[in-house]
């Protein structure tokens, strides 16, 4: 940062300051993680100052030559890291990868089955805070009211009376697989087109950690920042029957230029993942995941679901009496970092948060281990047992800042795996 020091030190302060936080506390986030400092570089690169519209071999600008390179490696890679017929690689976000899908094979006002929000969706499914609810007309199943798991039968008895054109499967804060051969059989019966929103799982997909939704899917896109690890952006998978369609939705339809630094962090990170440590990443990252819902559950927390299969717990906080966000500030002010979450049961109440996502992929990416876990785990305890006890907070947080010390992320040089 020695440029930045020098033109902006109220900004380099800032930066600093966020690393810090970075190093001394666990990041739980579900949807973060660290980046491999190859990325960062290739953010930072010269290739923030290049703008392109259109695809390699049909800009509407000179000086392409490197850059139109830049972008068919990440999509050569992309088709090989996910046996994907087509790739687009220019997304701004996974929000827009999924706009992009919605209005390349559908007209305003047609019909879209998705899944709730206070379920596991996600806002760009048609949530009515998102554009998307009044672009189209979204109806949302939800998730069997014991189990907390799709409701496969439920999903195809709403497609045959909904009639949709397109069937949403993915989501946002769902800790379980997803049955996607159910799914495309179920879009099949009523004519509709299966959009697959990986959003989150990505890199364990790429890692063949779990099942790939792109063989069964019409479309699929994720984000490449979550537990794909490359930094920000999103992408389309798709049947390349659809090439046209989704190129001219991206653009000119709904993007303008699109970012080359971070369409070469996605090339980069695509390379990255082929790799066996990346796969032993993502495994680790997944058996962090199952032993941390192991311990929760023994100390007396009810998961929705009743575990994971992915990088996710969602915690209902019933049995402490504690509302979502008193928890998510008490951890936080304890050095423990992770987001207040609907569950299921707030559907019927607007505005109530009862849970907590906790994510794994990060806590994996600076390598700490099962034992590391083990004590995350009687942290969070110790903090959702009395999250007003502030001595006992700091107490936490000094212990927190410890672990992390010996698990850096970019400071003494290191840098998180791959």
């Amino acid at each position: 940062m020695h440029y930045l020091s020098k033109d902006d030190p109220a900004l380099a302060r800032l930066v600093g300051q966020e690393e810090q936080r970075i190093e001394e506390t666990i990041n739980l986030i579900a949807a973060e993680n660290h980046c491999p400092r190859s990325i960062l570089e290739v953010m930072g690169s010269v290739l923030n100052c290049k703008t392109i519209e259109g695809y390699p071999g049909h800009r509407f600008h000179a000086g392409c030559k490197y850059v139109d390179e830049v972008e068919q490696l990440a999509i050569e890679r992309g088709k090989r890291l996910f046996n994907a017929e087509y790739v687009n690689v220019q997304p701004h976000s996974g929000t827009s990868a999924n706009l992009a899908v919605y209005f390349s094979v559908l007209k305003t006002g047609d019909r879209i089955l998705a899944m709730s929000l206070p379920h596991g969706g996600h806002l760009s499914h048609g949530h009515q805070a998102s554009i998307t609810s009044t672009c189209f007309n979204f109806a949302h199943y939800s998730v069997d009211p014991q189990s907390h798991q799709i409701d496969y039968d439920q999903v195809r008895q709403m497609a045959h009376q909904f009639n949709p054109k397109m069937i949403v499967a993915g989501a946002s804060s769902y800790p379980r697989l997803i049955d996607y051969a159910q799914m495309a059989a179920i879009a099949g019966e009523v004519s509709a087109f299966l959009l697959v929103d990986m959003a989150h799982i990505a890199g364990l997909v790429a890692a063949r950690a779990i099942p790939s939704p792109v063989p069964y899917s019409d479309f699929v896109t994720f984000t490449t920042y979550k537990t794909m690890m490359g930094g920000r952006g999103g992408v389309i998978l798709a049947r390349e029957e659809y090439k046209k369609k989704l190129n001219k939705a991206i653009f000119p339809g709904s993007q303008g230029t699109s970012a080359v630094n971070l369409i070469a962090a996605k090339a980069l990170i695509f390379k990255l993942a082929t790799q066996p440590e990346y796969a032993v990443l993502q495994h680790k990252t997944i058996a962090h995941a199952r032993l941390l819902a192991e311990q929760l559950t023994e100390k007396g927390y009810r998961l929705i679901t009743g575990g994971t299969d992915n990088h996710q717990v969602v915690v209902d906080l019933a049995a402490k009496s504690i509302s979502g966000s008193k928890a998510e500030t008490a951890l936080e002010q304890a050095g423990i970092v992770l987001n207040r979450n609907v569950i299921p049961r707030d559907a019927e109440t607007p505005g109530q948060v009862s849970g907590i996502r906790i994510g794994t992929a990060a806590v994996a990416a600076r390598g700490m281990g099962e034992s590391e876990v083990s004590v995350i785990a009687n942290l969070i305890d110790q903090v959702l047992s009395a999250p007003d006890n502030m001595p006992l907070l700091e107490e936490v947080k000094k212990t927190v800042k410890s672990m992390c010390s010996r698990f850096p992320v970019y400071t003494a040089g290191s840098s998180p795996v791959p």
